[in-house]
């Protein structure tokens, strides 16, 4: 953990203005191809779901797995090795034989496209990235495929055609270079990395790499807030379900501080009901809300 300030980084739209009235902000800066980012949504979900009344969260894309060796037999076989171990240790599933099978050719367009779809609106371009990754994870996809794109594109509601004409727009690609930026000048070197700010951009912030246990975060919270936070309760989970479409057993249990045995044994209530289906994984399981109940 390491002090910064963010004096140099007042870019439109990505410091909190007085409007947004939360004390705190946090950049998490993130690749939608690190199994890491992918292991580190249960925390982000808790954290959103108990506090999230108290921060703005920033996604910032890191680019770091943009520059791929594409094509060397070597590096995908260690890229599938961390993939396997991330998903064995954190319980978010990740296949490591889609480098084999379905290797990604262009990180470079998967990060813009998910630029693209946040020009729809930055709740979009978050839906669009966690379906990227879900595409990614769980279904072996090559998420630089045109056709992928689309897909995903679609299934969050965004109007496809304007996204695909921003795909290939100078907007989406700036967007894009203002996150390597950052990504650059505060020194990020690797990812997950979370930065969190308080509301006067000339004091110090702190920058926390890696993956750590909930409570540290919370603490963290504490520290940088003038009074101890309340937590919130978490939503129903059906709510929960509804909100999030699609979600792994290890984001309910952790949420819902549940053992993952707890939370697959509710998912399968819910499954009995037809609010949600099931969607086997190579590690754990994943669960999918019925649209149909909406």
């Amino acid at each position: 953990m390491v002090i910064w300030k963010r004096e140099d980084l007042l870019k439109p739209g990505l410091v909190a203005n007085q409007n947004d009235k939360k004390p705190l902000e946090i950049y998490t800066f993130v690749d939608p191809l690190c199994p890491e980012c992918w292991a580190l949504e249960p925390i982000v979900k808790k954290l959103l779901a108990e506090y999230g009344h108290y921060f703005l969260l920033r996604h910032i894309l890191s680019g770091k797995l943009t520059t791929l060796n594409l094509g060397r037999k070597k590096q995908y076989e260690n890229i599938a090795d961390l993939w396997e171990k991330t998903a064995s240790r954190t319980g978010m599933s990740c296949d490591g034989n889609l480098w084999f099978e379905n290797p990604v050719s262009s990180p470079f367009l998967a990060s813009v496209a998910i630029k693209a779809a946040e020009l729809q609106g930055r709740k979009k371009g978050l839906q669009f990235l966690r379906k990227l990754q879900e595409y990614l994870f769980l279904e072996k996809q090559n998420i630089s495929s045109m056709e992928v794109l689309k897909e995903c594109a679609k299934s969050v509601g965004l109007d496809v055609d304007e996204f695909l004409t921003d795909l290939h727009s100078e907007s989406a690609a700036k967007a894009f270079q203002c996150d390597l930026t950052i990504t650059a000048e505060m020194e990020v070197q690797e990812i997950p990395t979370l930065v969190f700010f308080n509301s006067n951009v000339e004091e110090e912030g702190l920058k926390v790499t890696g993956l750590y246990p909930y409570e540290v975060y919370v603490q963290i919270l504490e520290e940088m807030l003038p009074t101890k936070p309340e937590p919130s309760s978490p939503p129903p989970l059906e709510e929960f379900l509804r909100h999030y479409k699609t979600v792994a057993t290890k984001e309910v249990a952790v949420v819902y501080n549940m053992t993952v045995q707890k939370a697959e044994k509710e998912l399968k209530k819910l499954q009995l009901k037809q609010i949600v289906e099931q969607i086997p994984a190579k590690y754990g399981m994943f669960w999918r809300f019925n649209e149909n109940m909406e």
